[in-house]
């Protein structure tokens, strides 16, 4: 789904990157009033293991594969406003680093997939979990749906702005679009629900949409004091972080090198209909790992391998700073003396006018 350059025409690319940019803008503002300390890693792991499960193109049908986008698992576990700030790192590491989207088209990207996905899906998941009974049930199938949404509204999305720009008629790109990803739509609901139901298992406290009644998340007592339910079988936050990391490494250095080799929905859509042409040279030349691959040793698995390792702890260490940069202000002692097997209770603070 991540449009190249030469795809979209100046007013549409320019239109899409200023509602990116105002809707970035809000989710770092919004963000921070539960942005803590402990909060931070959760960020980094999830942007981690997004970029890598994003690697792993799966074969669909017809010479077609998809690839997972993550919106709604970042929505599951950290809420939209912090899913839509590691949604939009995901995507601008890929096109700088690895050229994965084009540099002009990349406020479309972010507004397909960081924007669309995560408040399109995400609206969906949150609509359906109020709908539908509380349970595990209702729970995952709310998320499943959610996820499913995401892809296709971002396909759909995608397909508008390329009608838009006159790259190809509305008419012939939104459906062909939409069609092809609600297949793909299918893998990433599978994958969303996996995932989630897996963080569950662990430190169910750490899944931000999980509903209270159905335990493991923290709570307000009937004195209005916040307490913590501890999960029924508790990981250390270090050790889940760092689980979580080793997970995305292992996709990303044993798993993403046997990814399939064909187009992706986009990419078959505009071979089929005749305008891939219209995908000149990249605008930014300057990727380190373009296509995945690890400079000075060629094309291969090896080098997909490293350029992926290399990828996510890049990531990483940028969702690090940002989180820790955003966050800064909101923390309070209080939190540095937290247990450390249960959330973090975050104090807001307000300097007084001046």
């Amino acid at each position: 789904m991540h449009i190249p350059d030469g795809f979209l025409d100046t007013p549409t690319a320019v239109a899409t990157a200023v509602a990116s940019a105002g809707v970035v803008a809000l989710a770092a503002k919004q963000a921070t009033k539960g942005l803590g300390e402990r909060a931070v890693p959760l960020l980094g792991v999830t942007a981690a293991f997004i970029f890598a499960a994003q690697m792993l193109n799966f074969p669909i049908a017809a010479g077609t594969s998809g690839h997972f986008l993550g919106a709604v698992l970042a929505v599951a576990l950290l809420g939209p406003w912090s899913a839509t700030l590691v949604m939009t790192v995901v995507v601008v590491v890929q096109a700088l680093l690895m050229g994965d989207g084009g540099l002009t088209a990349l406020g479309a990207n972010v507004f397909n997939m960081a924007v669309i996905g995560v408040f399109v899906g995400g609206g969906v998941f949150y609509l359906l979990k109020r709908i539908l009974p509380s349970s595990p049930i209702g729970y995952f199938s709310s998320l499943a749906v959610g996820s499913w949404v995401a892809i296709v509204a971002g396909s759909a999305a995608a397909a508008t702005e390329l009608g838009f720009s006159g790259t190809v008629p509305v008419g012939v790109a939104l459906p062909t679009m939409t069609a092809v990803h609600m297949i793909i739509g299918l893998g990433e609901a599978v994958i969303t629900v996996v995932v989630v139901a897996g963080v569950l298992a662990a430190r169910p406290d750490l899944v931000k949409t999980w509903p209270r009644a159905l335990g493991g998340q923290a709570g307000v007592d009937a004195r209005g004091s916040t307490t913590a339910l501890r999960p029924t079988r508790a990981l250390r936050m270090g050790i889940f972080i760092s689980a979580g990391l080793v997970i995305a490494l292992a996709l990303g250095v044993f798993v993403s090198p046997f990814a399939s080799g064909a187009p992706d929905g986009l990419e078959r859509v505009a071979i089929d209909k005749g305008f891939d042409a219209a995908a000149g040279d990249p605008v930014w030349s300057l990727s380190p790992f373009s296509d995945y691959q690890f400079p000075g040793l060629g094309e291969g698995r090896v080098s997909t391998a490293i350029a992926g390792a290399v990828g996510i702890l890049l990531l990483l260490g940028v969702v690090l700073v940002l989180g820790r940069t955003l966050g800064r202000s909101r923390r309070t002692p209080a939190c540095d003396a937290a247990s450390p097997d249960l959330p973090c209770l975050e104090v807001t603070t307000r300097r007084p006018p001046e």
